[in-house]
């Protein structure tokens, strides 16, 4: 037969790693409470807000430049004021030039001051045959009346073959012109009016940035309060970021243990009779009745 015992034993132990290093923890937790109390804003660092702070409220004061900017980026920014004046331009270009540049009549003789030129050619001719002829003493001969006619003609039709293409280069070159007047007029108020457009698209993103600076004061108000809030707090991290691990160092653990034993018959029956033993009297034992 057999049996068995069971016992507890509850066991707690401290463990300190860092205990070697006590001394050098210990004064570096001592300069971190040191530096608890300059967590919060220094004089450099107030007065640094202070002038965000400043600087600010005298944003508000280029409003109404950046609101009347972007209006006139909207209105085109005179992109086209000049277009009538360009128009008017043109349009008295095209009259002082349209009688030229319209005109079918290349005819040499109605072209002024051709008649007269024209005129005083063939007197200059007329008098030079005539005169030689005359120092030959056979003016009025046919032979002279012959020397006139070829001495006008030789004289006077290349100066009317040239007279009627200048009258055509002339008209050509007036309706050319007046073609490329009106390209660039037409060019130059188109681009005015692309710059418009440009202005426009300009203005529209403009009012991003002009509410931007309307909320420049405000947003600067906002950073700094934020700095002003934000900084001990980074301070207070950066120490907490020391301290907080080198507390959580060492501890305390505890703990329970049970055990079984296991007995054997013969462990258990000197049990049984030491039990018993310890039951029977030391001493005779008497019985009532005899003495």
């Amino acid at each position: 037969m057999g049996g068995t015992s069971k016992s507890e034993t509850t066991q707690q132990s401290t463990t300190a790693p860092w205990q070697p290093a006590q001394g050098a923890l210990t004064g570096i937790l001592g300069q971190l409470n040191n530096y608890l109390p300059q967590t919060g804003l220094n004089g450099a660092q107030t007065n640094a807000i202070n002038t965000i702070d400043q600087n600010g409220a005298n944003v508000g004061q280029y409003a109404p430049a950046v609101n009347a900017y972007t209006t006139n980026l909207l209105n085109g920014g005179g992109a086209t004021d000049q277009a009538g004046n360009i128009n008017s331009a043109y349009q008295q270009y095209v009259s002082q030039t349209n009688p030229l540049a319209s005109n079918t009549n290349y005819n040499p003789y109605d072209t002024p001051g051709f008649k007269d030129a024209l005129n005083t050619l063939t007197s200059d001719i007329t008098n030079q045959v005539n005169g030689s002829f005359a120092a030959a003493g056979r003016d009025f001969s046919g032979s002279n009346s012959q020397a006139l006619g070829r001495g006008l003609t030789q004289g006077l039709a290349p100066t009317i073959v040239a007279q009627y293409n200048q009258n055509v280069q002339n008209q050509q070159g007036a309706a050319g012109n007046l073609y490329s007047a009106g390209n660039t007029t037409g060019g130059i108020l188109s681009a005015l009016q692309q710059q418009k457009l440009a202005n426009q698209g300009a203005g529209v993103g403009a009012i991003s940035a002009g509410q931007d600076a309307l909320n420049s004061g405000a947003n600067n108000t906002l950073a700094a309060e934020a700095q002003r809030l934000g900084t001990p707090l980074q301070n207070l991290g950066l120490l907490a970021n020391i301290g907080i691990p080198i507390a959580g160092l060492g501890g305390t653990s505890s703990g329970t243990s049970n055990t079984t034993n296991q007995m054997s018959g013969a462990q258990q029956f000197a049990t049984i009779m030491g039990g018993i033993g310890s039951l029977i009297p030391k001493g005779p034992i008497s019985f009532g009745g005899g003495s």
